[in-house]
C-alpha cells in the first residue's frame, strides 16, 4: 500500500508503516529526522500540496495546529485571523483530498475551528496506546475505522503547552513545539498495524 505521512518530519509513523512492508513516505518542509527514512530517501522536502494527487492508498497527516487548537482560540482576536483562515484552508485541503483513506490528527479545536473543520471522529490518548501521558488528540477519519486502543497504563504526566506536568502537580520539563509535534510510538504503531 502507498502511504502518506503529511507534515511529518519525525518519522515516526512513516517508519512504523514501512516496518510493515508498506511504501510509506513522509512529506514535510523540514527535512526529515529519520535515520530510516534518510537511508531510504522516502521523505519529500516541501509542500504536501504538490503531491496530493500522486496516487496515495493512505494519508494521515499532522497539519499545524497553532492556529487551530482549543489552547491558542486568542489568536483570532488577536490580529491572526488571517493565519487562522489559511490553517483552516490547509486543513481542509488534507481532509478533502482525493484519497480513499484519511485520518487528520490535531489537539481538540476551538469552537470556531471547528465550525469550519467539522467534526472529529474519534478522540485518542497516549495511555490507550501504552504512554503514560494524558495529551488528548482528534483523529478526523475517512474511510478507516476507528482506532482500537492497545494498552491501557496510568497516566504519570499530561502534556502541556509548555512541557510535561506530573499528575501531583510538578513539572517534569520545558518542550518545545518540535517535541509537542511527534507522534507517540504506541500510537504509531496501532495506525500501522490497524490500518495497514
Amino acid at each position: 500500500m502507498r502511504v502518506l505521512i503529511a507534515c511529518e518530519f519525525s518519522g515516526i509513523v512513516r517508519d512504523a508503516f514501512s516496518r510493515r512492508g508498506h511504501d510509506a513516505w513522509s512529506c514535510d518542509l523540514l527535512p526529515t529526522e529519520s535515520e530510516l527514512t534518510r537511508k531510504e530517501g522516502k521523505h519529500i522536502q516541501g509542500d504536501v500540496l504538490n503531491i496530493l494527487n500522486d496516487g496515495w492508498d493512505l494519508m494521515i497527516a499532522h497539519p499545524p495546529c497553532t492556529y487551530l487548537c482549543r489552547n491558542n482560540a486568542k489568536c483570532i482576536y488577536n490580529g491572526k485571523y488571517i493565519e487562522f483562515k489559511k490553517a483552516v484552508y490547509f486543513f481542509n485541503k488534507l481532509k478533502n483530498a482525493n484519497i480513499n483513506k484519511v485520518c487528520i490528527e490535531n489537539p481538540v479545536p476551538h469552537k470556531i475551528a471547528k465550525q469550519e473543520m467539522g467534526d472529529y471522529s474519534q478522540l485518542i490518548q497516549p495511555w490507550q496506546f501504552g504512554h503514560d501521558y494524558s495529551k488528548k488528540t482528534c483523529l478526523w477519519l475517512i474511510g478507516l475505522p476507528k482506532l482500537k486502543r492497545t494498552k491501557i497504563v496510568k497516566v504519570s504526566y499530561v502534556v502541556t503547552k509548555n512541557g510535561f506536568k506530573y499528575t501531583s502537580g510538578w513539572y517534569k520539563t520545558a518542550r518545545n513545539w518540535r517535541d509537542r509535534s511527534r507522534t507517540f510510538k504506541g500510537i504509531a504503531k496501532a495506525m500501522a498495524e490497524q490500518w495497514g
